[in-house]
């Protein structure tokens, strides 16, 4: 047999809107029974008190008080008969008949009806206790006596002249009146509760409507889960994302992007009023009038894609940035920019440049030796042992295959060694010679390589470029290094000169260290390939402490600019900072 389906579960909205209505429900429900509880109690104190009027009324006649006394002081009652026929009767039925009492009872001191609208009960006792009239106070009551429920009261019957009492009047007025009265008053009451429930139910089905507009139809469990998937994947992505909503406030700002951007969480911020680069902001500017056209003959996906992906120099760190339209089923849900680090990537290039550029020079170095060897070998093998001999002096005279860069051995550190001597290879190979200049001294070890590598090789390519670039024939870049000890750490002053054509005529030595700052002929060209290795050189460096700055911009001719960077806290273990005064005569030596 086959099991039914389970049952589906109301939606979230569905069981909003049920429970709204129930609210409603009750509230009206409840808010009429109170009204009409009020109504019904304050009708029913207007009886009371038209029923203490009248008894009142009927008790002062004095007629009434005086034929009371007189039967009170008769021995014993007289017979229904002639209470029927006597004044008593009379004036209590004319004013119940007058005010539409229920009833008009009067007795004596010892609460017999002298009159009643029942003639049958006239002469008996009355079926309330009279004690507390008798005894000279006003009373209201709410009881059921014989002729059915009432709201009433009993005043005492005073003997003429004296503060004697000789008996009571009681007046009532039915209960079943006062009810008829309240659903008279009830019913617009029950008609502007039904028009509030009413209005309920329709507000609380556009609440509905709403709710599932706020929430694109998700349940608050998809909700739940969809928020913990963001975080998850926004936090955990090494890619900053930075999300701008449809009215400009930044709406996401994961830890990426405040890394990489090097500022605090922006979330809440107007996208215009945040501090981000110029360059972010342009990516989410409106599309300029003139490619509106294109856009337009292109469909609606060009116009999500956003601008072209750009380059960024931010927090010493080189950015690729682009910017993507969010929508969602046609509505505009804003922008999503994205920021990718390329910082690393280029130091492995430049890395796997120098290593390439090493194990090139090492094949050179395995090929000459390979040929030493071979002509050993022919010189041994015909016996030509003198010749051997002399083919091996001169081997040790002229010794190994080096770099092509003078007096790298100024460069006790050999990570700086190494890679100095790689872009040497690198320079050679473009006809530029690298040459060390004679007031290079480096005794301490390189504690920060990645920073260092990134600032020397962005300005030694930028000096390559421009001497091969410039119109001297002897084309060369020389470098000096210095480190100065610290306690901290030391201090690397470093200077690249090249036989270029210099900085171009009124050229801003502060303008080559823009974003994106090239020229044909200018050594900004080689910063970083693309016109941010010399604006990333700077920022590093400042981060560090120091600077980059152009110390000459040269003139036509040659020869070129002349770049200084200082690196702070890169260095340690100079010896110069144990021996006072080591470092003086070393740098004179």
């Amino acid at each position: 047999m086959q099991r039914p389906a389970p049952r589906q579960p109301l939606r979230f909205s569905t069981q909003m809107l049920l429970l709204q209505v129930a609210v409603v429900l009750l509230v009206v429900l409840l808010s009429a029974a109170v009204h009409a509880w009020l109504t019904y109690d304050r009708v029913g104190s207007d009886a009371e008190n038209q029923a203490l009027t009248l008894a009142r009324t009927v008790a002062s006649d004095p007629e009434v008080r005086a034929d009371v006394l007189a039967i009170s002081g008769q021995p014993g009652t007289p017979p229904p008969a002639e209470l029927l026929a006597g004044p008593l009767q009379a004036s209590a039925e004319a004013a119940r008949t007058r005010t539409g009492a229920l009833f008009v009872v009067i007795t004596d001191e010892t609460g017999i009806r002298l009159a009643h609208p029942d003639p049958q009960r006239l002469g008996e006792k009355v079926s309330t206790d009279p004690s507390e009239a008798l005894s000279g106070q006003e009373i209201t009551t709410r009881n059921t006596g014989t002729l059915g429920p009432s709201a009433g009261a009993k005043v005492p019957v005073y003997a003429p002249g004296t503060a004697t009492v000789v008996g009571e009047v009681s007046v009532g007025y039915s209960m079943e009146t006062v009810a008829q009265s309240v659903s008279r008053d009830i019913g617009p009451v029950a008609l502007t509760a039904a028009g509030a429930l009413l209005a309920g139910v329709l507000g609380s089905f556009l609440l509905r409507r709403r709710l599932q507009r706020l929430t694109l139809g998700l349940e608050p469990e998809e909700i739940s889960t969809l928020v913990h998937d963001q975080v998850a994947v926004l936090q955990g992505v090494d890619d900053g994302v930075i999300g701008v909503s449809a009215d400009g406030r930044v709406s996401v700002f994961n830890a990426a992007a405040q890394r990489l951007l090097d500022l605090p969480d922006l979330s809440g911020t107007r996208w215009e009023d945040a501090p981000v680069p110029a360059q972010l902001k342009s990516l989410t500017s409106p599309v300029p009038v003139a490619a509106a056209p294109r856009l337009a003959a292109a469909g609606p996906e060009a116009n999500a894609t956003g601008p072209d992906a750009l380059e960024l120099v931010a927090g010493g760190r080189v950015l690729v940035v682009n910017a993507r339209k969010a929508l969602h089923r046609r509505e505009d849900l804003g922008w999503v920019v994205m920021l990718r680090d390329r910082t690393e990537l280029q130091e492995l290039t430049r890395q796997l440049d120098a290593v390439g550029t090493m194990s090139t020079a090492l094949r050179a170095q395995r090929h000459e030796f390979a040929n030493q060897l071979h002509t050993l070998a022919g010189f041994l093998g015909i016996g030509q042992h003198q010749e051997a001999r002399d083919y091996l002096a001169g081997l040790a005279a002229t010794g190994p295959l080096k770099f092509p860069v003078d007096q790298a051995e100024l460069l006790q550190d050999p990570y700086l060694q190494a890679f100095v001597g790689a872009k040497g290879v690198e320079a050679d190979e473009r006809g530029v010679a690298l040459r060390i200049g004679p007031e290079t001294l480096v005794r301490g070890q390189v504690t920060e390589a990645q920073d260092v590598t990134t600032v020397l090789g962005n300005l030694i390519d930028n000096a390559v470029n421009a001497a091969v670039a410039g119109s001297s024939n002897d084309r060369w870049v020389e470098l000096e290094v210095l480190d100065e000890p610290g306690d901290d750490g030391g201090t690397l002053h470093i200077v690249v000169a090249d036989s270029g054509d210099g900085l171009a005529e009124g050229t801003d030595p502060e303008g080559v260290f823009a974003e994106g700052f090239t020229t044909a002929a200018g050594p900004a060209r080689a910063g970083g390939g693309q016109g941010f290795g010399l604006a990333l050189a700077r920022q590093l460096a400042r981060r560090r402490g120091g600077d980059v700055k152009v110390l000459d911009g040269g003139t036509a001719g040659g020869p070129g600019a002349v770049f200084m960077a200082v690196l702070p806290h890169t260095t340690a273990g100079n010896p110069a900072a144990k021996t006072p005064g080591a470092a003086g005569k070393d740098n004179n030596g």
